[in-house]
Formats: C-alpha cells, structure tokens, sequence
C-alpha cells in the first residue's frame, strides 16, 4: 500500500555561516531566497513543492554532513550554470540510467544533481 499523503519536501542543509551559504546558494541558483522563516534560515524552491533550506545547525556536530539530490532536466547545462556562478561541480559520471555531478558547500553539505536517462 503506498503513502501518497505527501504535499512537498524540503531538503535541510546544516551550516554555521548562514551569510556565506545564502551568498554561495544564491550564486549558482541565480537569485537571493525565496523565504526567509527566520533568523538563520533560508530557503529556495527548486520545483512544485521541493526546496532547499540552509539553516544555521542546533549542533555543530551537524555542520557539513548533509547531501541532497536535486533532479535536472539536463545535467550538463546544470554544470554549466554552476560553472558560471564560479562554483565547481565534479565531472559528470554516466551511470547509464542516470547522469550525476556533485558541488559541496562552504560547510561542506553535499548537493548532487541527477539526470535520469
């Protein structure tokens, strides 16, 4: 029996610098937030009901292990976009059914983009 109860996802990225992941996001992503809940947090959306959140970690034990998957209609104009942004993405890795290339953050937060074949 599937769970389709589910309206949207939001992705958490834990950091200790909310103004340096909100410059570093923004670059790349190509505009400042969306939202901006509260202090130390801010958010993007990425699709219908998908966003990105950074937010400044309760725990800093939290910092910098964070991945998120983020599909792409085109994984290499995505590198593209980063690239332009002066943010590095890894060379792209065929996997046949899908294409991926990763960026980290400046805490060190994974973010993968994917695009399936």
């Amino acid at each position: 029996m599937s769970n389709n109860n589910f309206t949207s996802l939001v992705s958490v990225l834990h950091v200790s610098d909310i103004d340096e992941a909100v410059e570093w996001y923004a670059k790349w992503l190509g505009r400042k937030p969306d939202v901006t809940p509260d202090e130390g947090i801010a958010e993007w959306q990425l699709a219908e009901n998908a966003w990105i959140q950074v937010s400044v970690a309760p725990d800093p034990s939290l910092v910098g292990k964070s991945f998120v998957v983020c599909g792409v209609h085109n994984i290499e104009a995505q590198r593209a976009i980063c690239q332009d942004a002066g943010v590095t993405a890894s060379e792209t890795q065929d996997l046949g059914f899908i294409r991926l290339a990763q960026v980290r953050d400046p805490a060190g937060n994974t973010v993968m983009f994917v695009q399936e074949m």
